[in-house]
C-alpha cells in the first residue's frame, strides 16, 4: 500500500507543480533576471550531469578514461569541431586510453 501511496503523492506533486506553473504572473517571466535565470539552469544541469557521470564511480571520485576523453572533447569543442567528429573522437581517446598498460 505505501508504494501506491507514493505514487498518489508523485502524480498530485506534479500536477500542481504544473499548475503552479502556470499561475505565474507574465510580468515575472518577462523580468530579465527571470530570463537570464532560465537560460542558465539547463546548462548548468548538464554541466553536473557531466560531471557526475565522468567523475563518478559509487560514492567515490575517479579519475579515470572518462577524464581524459573530456578534456579531448573539451579541446576538439574549442577548435570549432562539430558535434559528431567530437564524440567520435573522444569515444576513441576513451579508447586508447583503457587499452593502454597502467
Amino acid at each position: 500500500m505505501t508504494l501506491w501511496l507514493a505514487i498518489g503523492v508523485l502524480v498530485v506533486g506534479t500536477y500542481v507543480l504544473k499548475l503552479a506553473g502556470l499561475a505565474v504572473p507574465q510580468r515575472v517571466l518577462d523580468h530579465p533576471f527571470t530570463r537570464r535565470v532560465s537560460d542558465l539552469i539547463p546548462v548548468a544541469l548538464l554541466g553536473a550531469l557531466v560531471a557526475v557521470q565522468v567523475l563518478g564511480a559509487g560514492s567515490a571520485v575517479v579519475l579515470d578514461a572518462r577524464a581524459v576523453a573530456l578534456v579531448a572533447a573539451a579541446i576538439m569543442l574549442s577548435l570549432r569541431m562539430s558535434f559528431l567528429p567530437v564524440v567520435v573522437g573522444a569515444a576513441l581517446v576513451a579508447a586508447l586510453v583503457r587499452a593502454l598498460p597502467f
